[in-house]
């Protein structure tokens, strides 16, 4: 059973990367930030924890992962700063200094206790503080894409499968409140601003970075259920549960932005 949940977490982790880089190079660095702030990594991680600690250690955890989206969202903030400012390894020098204000984040969080209520708060006042931070950052988009041959889909995979691998095990050894922390780590969204950046300009991981906020709070709305949801429901179906609420609220979402640009334009 562990060899096989081990070979889902790897097949399934590269497969969201992909897709996500596809999109990035298809519609643009802005459609995939956004669909990278939504349940992505976070799903795979919570629910793996649900199948290999049980779904009370998930919902458990899912408290801290919603005050972990803050963690998140400084390491997006010191990757775009350093990005921005690095002339040499710029992409090592970006990556080490957002993983180091992850972690100092997550244990500065990890000194109180969270409620539920409590949690969503401080995550749902983050979203529009980070959204103002990046509003003025140019949207780009990807104009010559590279060919997918045999050594990029390696790398993007290997990549991808890494660092989902180092945060889900990270559950063997630590609590869930520690797991929640961890579980924050933008699993998929990490890989892709990695790929991306390698592969083409700071410029699109920036409009990657300021677009993710965007869909953030399908993450509130899907932790919120998942806490509920697993402990009564089990994991499967809680997941089921979750990615239905969190769907219903992006069809109002597009919907809704779909009318105020239709608006703005006729006036």
């Amino acid at each position: 059973m562990n060899d096989l949940l081990l070979a889902i977490k790897i097949i399934v982790s590269i497969l969201f990367v992909l897709f996500l880089s596809f999109l990035a190079e298809k519609t643009g660095p802005k459609y995939a930030g956004i669909i990278s702030g939504v349940p992505t990594g976070t799903a795979i991680i919570l629910f793996f924890f649900g199948l290999e600690q049980g779904p009370v250690f998930a919902a458990e955890s899912s408290v801290f992962n919603l005050v972990g989206m803050v963690s998140m969202q400084v390491l997006l903030l010191l990757y775009y700063f350093f990005s921005l400012r690095l002339k040499k390894l710029e992409l090592v020098g970006s990556s080490v200094a957002a993983i180091i204000g992850f972690t100092c984040v997550a244990f500065i969080l990890k000194q109180f206790q969270f409620t539920l209520l409590l949690a969503a708060a401080v995550a749902i006042i983050s979203i529009p503080i980070f959204s103002l931070i990046f509003r003025k950052v140019s949207d780009t988009k990807i104009k010559n894409r590279v060919k997918m041959s045999s050594f990029v889909f390696l790398f993007r995979a290997i990549v991808a499968a890494a660092i989902i691998l180092a945060v889900t095990e990270t559950a063997n050894l630590v609590g869930p409140q520690w797991a929640g922390l961890f579980s924050a780590f933008p699993t998929t969204l990490f890989p892709l601003i990695l790929i991306v950046h390698y592969t083409y300009d700071k410029s699109h991981v920036h409009t990657i970075i300021k677009n993710v906020p965007k869909g953030q709070l399908a993450m509130v709305i899907y932790i919120i259920s998942l806490f509920f949801t697993y402990p009564a429901y089990g994991v499967y179906l809680g997941t089921v549960i979750s990615y239905a609420l969190v769907i219903i609220y992006l069809v109002i979402y597009f919907l809704l932005t779909k009318k105020l640009r239709n608006k703005q334009s006729q006036n």
